[in-house]
């Protein structure tokens, strides 16, 4: 059985490292490759290839693609999950944070999160074949974060759980408008909502971060 793959990763070491685990599958598989190092060539394999992709491994940290408004590998998951519905995606990435981790599961609703920390290449084997399967495969931290995330999530809707994000970032408020579809004036409203809910009665910006990484937010 062929399955195509593409892998967004700017690391050879780490795309060789794709291809050593899937090796180990034997003739079950024949896996035919495809390679993107940044957003802008991975925009292009997903809208200009004439290839249904049918396994697609994502690291979040891929460099950004300002030109095209990806700013992340956020922004590319969620176009690839528009663009290629059928293909299974496992996103990748060093990031611990609740609200970050909860936050891709809820925008992008990948078939795979995995925690670079939490897995092992026999772990990884493991994800792939759940995934291949037909099910959905997250790694400890994400489960973790999910649990905690729900119990806050009438507060912490897209926009504050963004916000909040951008925030622990260093990103500054008056660039907040760039990387979301609000106004200054609506992300200021939503800043005291972040803070009430925070239990901040004045502060800045470092505050917020502090409290949300106290509470184990971030």
């Amino acid at each position: 059985m062929t399955i195509k793959i593409l892998i967004i990763e700017d690391h050879p070491a780490m795309i060789e490292g794709y291809k050593s685990i899937l090796s180990f599958f034997g003739d079950d598989y024949n896996f035919e490759y495809t390679v993107a190092a940044d957003c802008e060539a991975a925009y292009k394999h997903i809208f200009n290839s004439h290839k249904n992709f049918d396994l697609i491994f994502l690291d979040l940290m891929i460099p950004p693609a300002e030109s095209l408004k990806l700013y992340s590998g956020e922004d590319l998951g969620t176009i690839i999950k528009k663009q290629m519905p059928n293909a299974k995606l496992i996103i990748l990435t060093s990031h611990v944070e609740a609200i970050i981790l909860y936050s891709i599961v809820k925008q992008i609703n990948p078939e795979g999160l995995l925690v670079k920390s939490d897995f092992s290449g026999n772990d990884l084997i493991l994800a792939i074949k759940n995934i291949l399967a037909g099910n959905t495969h997250y790694t400890i931290n994400v489960t973790r974060s999910i649990v905690e995330m729900n119990r806050d999530e009438s507060f912490l809707d897209k926009y504050n759980r963004e916000i909040l994000k951008l925030i622990c970032q260093g990103i500054k408020t008056k660039n907040l408008p760039k990387h979301l579809n609000l106004s200054l004036s609506s992300i200021d409203k939503r800043k005291v909502q972040i803070k009430d809910f925070l239990g901040i009665i004045k502060g800045n910006d470092e505050d917020i971060v502090l409290a949300a990484k106290k509470q184990g937010l971030v």
